[in-house]
């Protein structure tokens, strides 16, 4: 094992607290703290006419009063008490997402029997670590500052990995009209590496390999911030400790 080829990045700002109850809430951020969606998600049923407040759909930037009556696709939302975050070890093949339609999808899997959803995603091919949560705030906050936090992943490819190709990595790799945020990569065997992303773009780094002519094999998240995959057994899932959100909210 090699020390990580690195390039320093900062965190960003922390976002505000939402306003007082007499303005109200938006209907996205009123869904996401009702765990029923994200916020993206939230916009998506809006714009579908699935949500409806007091009986009238609902339209983009409605906002929610206290004692309002918010119903999605027939089912009343309400915000849970509980303050629920996991990890889970996701296997390959399941899909990051609340729709109970496909039959790969996440919330079914798990069978937590507590309305939440993903923070962020991992593909459907790709195996580790993902958070989830019925905490709207929480996901926000991460997701708003996605780019300015570590997550990292073990990864095995077709080849021989070179000093070249770990150099290249970890400089900036122009893939989807943009490059790439510089990123901490290491080997770890003759053809296994990790690597610390500080972005989230989508399938980034199986397509920051094939800028190199490599193939991903596999591809394991297993740290996302300060929470780690651990002995976590694949397809289970754990409560995050006291201790893992207090230094979280810390990073945020």
């Amino acid at each position: 094992m090699g020390d990580y080829t690195k390039n320093d990045s900062r965190d960003g700002a922390p976002d505000n607290k939402a306003s007082a109850s007499s303005e109200g809430v938006r209907i996205n951020k009123y869904l996401s703290e009702a765990g029923i969606c994200s916020r993206r998600e939230a916009d998506r049923l809006v714009e579908a006419g699935q949500v409806s407040i007091d009986g009238e759909t609902a339209q983009a930037g409605d906002r929610v009063f206290p004692g309002q009556k918010v119903v999605v696709a027939g089912t009343e939302a309400k915000k849970e008490e509980e303050d629920i975050l996991l990890a889970f070890y996701k296997p390959k093949g399941v899909e990051c997402t609340s729709d109970r339609s496909n039959p790969d999808n996440i919330i079914d899997y798990i069978g937590y029997g507590k309305r939440i959803y993903t923070i962020g995603r991992l593909d459907k091919n790709s195996s580790g670590l993902i958070l989830l949560t019925n905490n709207g705030d929480l996901a926000y906050r991460i997701a708003k500052a996605g780019d300015r936090h570590e997550k990292e992943y073990v990864v095995a490819v077709d080849k021989p990995v070179t000093e070249e190709f770990l150099s290249g990595m970890a400089g900036g790799v122009p893939i989807l009209d943009t490059v790439t945020a510089p990123a901490k990569i290491r080997r770890t065997g003759e053809r296994t590496f990790d690597i610390i992303l500080i972005q989230g773009m989508n399938r980034q780094i199986r397509r920051m390999c094939e800028y190199f002519g490599y193939r991903v094999v596999n591809l394991k998240r297993i740290r996302v911030m300060n929470i780690s995959l651990g002995n976590l057994e694949r397809g289970r899932y754990r409560e995050v400790s006291p201790q893992e959100r207090r230094d979280l909210y810390k990073l945020l």
